[in-house]
């Protein structure tokens, strides 16, 4: 189905588990060439052998996202081992606590921004002369993919309102790259999971989870496999070369719009 994604150049943060494990195992079924990324070498090693595994070409980058200096190595990395990159996926990210308004401080505000705005903003801007040149080259666009949530329109649980804040961050911010970038022949996109069983949840009672299932049209959380299609369709010109700026909830009509 995504058949022009065969020997794309696919860097996705965040991708030793959850969305990120199962997009990057999407992507090499697809003929991809994928670099994932993690903060540990352990977690990175584990992943990569798993996607091996699969037969593809699959390389594993170490680095910590939150830091900017950080996000300018692993794009170099990445392309010099690959050649060049035709999509990004700003996966990294997480709760990174939880904290009401009177209890938060300038060190947990930057934690939380640094995870999940800072690391999709700097990998993005160091990505952007690469994912121009290949636009350029193939005649095709490229596309940079990151992973809001539906937090970013919801507002989010108790204490995660610095998570909530910094996805509606990124979903904006998205949109304006959409302004400055189209001429370049990239493309903006945003998926927005709901509630999927990941490790994110893994700090809730067994009695909350059925709560918030029970809200959920479908009855339960999403799996990460079932999140993981709609990279390939945002990533593939072929099936969504005129979308740009968009958010693509997957959430089992949580939240119905």
């Amino acid at each position: 189905m995504f058949n022009d994604l065969q020997g794309k150049r696919v860097l996705i943060t965040g991708s030793t588990a959850g969305i990120g494990l199962a997009a990057a195992k999407a992507f090499i079924r697809s003929g991809a060439k994928v670099g994932i990324n993690g903060s540990r070498n352990e977690s990175c090693q584990k992943a990569r052998e798993e996607l091996a595994a699969l037969g593809g070409d699959v390389e594993y980058f170490v680095a910590d996202v939150s830091k900017s200096e950080q996000c300018e190595k692993l794009v170099s990395a990445f392309v010099e081992r690959f050649g060049g990159m035709d999509v990004l996926i700003n996966n990294a990210g997480g709760l990174g606590g939880r904290r009401g308004l009177e209890t938060i401080d300038d060190e947990f505000y930057d934690h939380v921004m640094n995870l999940n705005a800072r690391s999709a903003m700097m990998v993005t801007k160091f990505a952007i002369p690469h994912l121009r040149a290949a636009a350029k080259a193939s005649g095709k666009t490229t596309s940079v993919i990151s992973s809001g949530s539906i937090a970013g329109r919801e507002g989010g649980g108790m204490g995660a309102s610095l998570y909530a804040s910094s996805k509606a961050w990124l979903h904006n911010m998205h949109r304006n790259w959409v302004k400055e970038f189209t001429k370049d022949n990239i493309r903006f996109n945003v998926v927005a999971p709901g509630s999927i069983d990941t490790a994110f949840h893994n700090d809730k009672s067994q009695e909350l989870i059925e709560k918030i299932s029970s809200t959920i049209p479908m009855g339960r959380f999403g799996t990460s496999e079932e999140v993981a299609p709609t990279y390939l369709f945002l990533a593939s010109h072929a099936c969504s070369g005129y979308i740009t700026g968009q958010i693509i909830d997957v959430n089992g009509g949580q939240m119905a719009p």
